[in-house]
């Protein structure tokens, strides 16, 4: 499994390699010819196709002599444009000179005349310029090189790609931060584990899509740090088993506390999120006054109306009607459309008590997140097999921090101080466990940003833990799933216009996707 590592990890990464004689140049020559690797598969056929290598000072910039070299191999057209970088002795260069590539000073391009030439014939655009090495702000020659390449591919529909060499040029690889020239790529190819930058803030829209490049530095120099970034492959072996003798029985009754007058659909897409899942029972308990609106938009789920006195919304009555069947089922979600009435707090709070004394495992979501962030010292009144999935709007609530300082440090924290497991949703979701370790999922799609869609989330994590997952199994499962189901969604659709519903039905192809990756 990928590993999502900071600056100082990274080094500790490359220093551990070179103690087991993969040394620096060794690393640099397999870094380059990964990118390459994927940027010719991505953009085959090269024949005719200019490339623009930019080249910075560092050990970036070696990268991308590297990547040069081999997509002149390809029979690309690539001409390297150096920047800070002087035309001294260097095997780097004599190569890339014995194979006819052009390599231009940008010391010999005051005006930048060439560069923009060699701009407007490009079909693609390499950034090695600055790696995971920078600090200071861009200013100077560079801001200007930088400005001059925005401008270029932001003046022109259907401007040429830019790829990314570990990370773009102007964005921190370790907080997110974004610096006012920074390149925006189409694909970043990151080397040997995913920065931790990339994944935070601002950084998330300069990435474009995020490719983890193998550079031959042993997995097992990277086992202990506590952050995954997992593969379909990785998450497979955590999927429930389908017997051919199972039954409905087999495969867990599960019981969704969703629903208000106003918020009829959130109790539909949790339980089509866990019907689509696989488990083999969902039963909505409602407010009685909306079962009706609620049981017309759905076929297979079972029903247990509660008293609401005609208001809507749960109140202190529901309870006493729910008690009795608690046990009847093996996990539970609430929160989903339930309101912020101050009696269905009162439920809620009680609600909680009756869960902590059967043992069972409990997703807590949306409106109850916002309700439970209303008592002192909430987290005190949690079930102990709990998982919460909060939007960053909730999670602000929850700890009372209106702005995010970096979500994945958050998510550890909180996790851990919470003695709950957490997925905090978003670009690049958050999996928090209370041991202090995570997993960040590798998706940040606007196809989901849409009404319903953290609505079948939790009735995909449900739908799991009725399957026997345990909690930290089934967040990690969910969310991966349901971050996988997004990009099919995605595809189908495009970036807008795909509804939560839509979601919920490719949760089956995605589920038998990951499943082969291991078949």
């Amino acid at each position: 499994m990928k590993k999502v590592v900071t600056v100082d990890e990274m080094r500790s990464l490359e220093r551990g390699a070179e103690a087991r004689g993969l040394p620096g140049p060794a690393l640099m020559e397999n870094a380059g010819r990964a990118v390459a690797d994927v940027i010719v598969g991505r953009y085959a056929p090269s024949r005719g196709k200019h490339v623009l290598v930019l080249i910075g000072p560092g050990n970036n910039g070696g990268d991308g002599l590297v990547v040069a070299r081999h997509l002149a191999d390809a029979r690309f057209t690539v001409v390297s444009y150096l920047i800070n970088r002087p035309l001294v002795d260097d095997a780097k260069l004599d190569l890339l000179r014995q194979r006819g590539v052009p390599l231009i000073s940008h010391s010999e391009d005051p005006d930048r005349v060439r560069l923009a030439q060699l701009l407007e014939s490009a079909d693609l655009i390499v950034d090695a310029i600055l790696g995971t090495g920078r600090a200071r702000p861009v200013t100077g020659a560079l801001a200007d090189i930088l400005d001059q390449v925005n401008a270029r591919r932001e003046g022109h529909s259907g401007h040429s790609p830019l790829v990314a060499v570990d990370l773009p040029t102007g964005v921190n690889a370790d907080t997110g931060d974004v610096d006012l020239h920074a390149l925006t790529a189409d694909l970043t190819i990151t080397l040997a584990e995913p920065k931790r930058g990339l994944l935070l803030g601002e950084a998330v829209n300069k990435v474009g899509e995020l490719v983890v490049a193998d550079i031959g530095i042993p997995a097992v120099l990277a086992a202990s740090i506590p952050v995954d970034f997992p593969a379909a492959s990785d998450i497979a072996p955590l999927l429930p088993a389908r017997l051919p003798g199972g039954h409905k029985g087999s495969f867990g009754r599960v019981l969704a506390i969703v629903g208000s007058e106003l918020y009829t659909g959130a109790p539909v897409l949790v339980a089509r999120g866990a019907e689509r899942i696989g488990a083999g029972l969902v039963t909505i308990a409602c407010p009685v006054s909306v079962r009706a609106n609620i049981a017309a938009h759905t076929l297979e789920s079972t029903f247990y109306p509660l008293p609401d006195s005609g208001t809507g919304h749960f109140g202190r009555e529901s309870l006493s009607t729910l008690r009795p069947v608690l046990g009847d089922y093996v996990a539970f979600v609430v929160g989903p459309g339930i309101g912020r009435a101050p009696e269905t707090a009162s439920f809620l709070i009680d609600l909680l008590s009756e869960l902590r004394q059967h043992d069972r495992p409990v997703v807590i979501d949306a409106d109850a997140l916002t309700l439970l962030s209303q008592q002192e010292r909430w987290w005190s009144l949690l079930p102990s097999q709990v998982i919460l999935t909060p939007h960053s709007g909730e999670m602000a609530r929850l700890t009372g921090r209106q702005s995010e300082q970096d979500r994945i440090s958050d998510a550890i924290t909180s996790a851990t101080q919470w003695a709950a497991n957490l997925v905090l949703k978003g670009a690049y979701s958050v999996v928090a466990r209370p041991n202090g370790q995570a997993a960040v999922l590798p998706f940040a799609n606007p196809a989901l940003a849409t009404a319903g869609t953290g609505d079948v989330l939790a009735g995909t994590i449900l739908g799991l833990l009725g399957q026997g997952l345990p909690p930290v199994d089934a967040a990690l499962a969910g969310a991966f799933v349901h971050g996988f189901a997004g990009a099919l969604l995605r595809n189908r659709f495009g970036p807008a216009g795909g509804l939560a519903s839509d979601l919920a039905g490719l949760l089956p192809v995605a589920l038998n996707t990951i499943r082969q990756t291991v078949t």
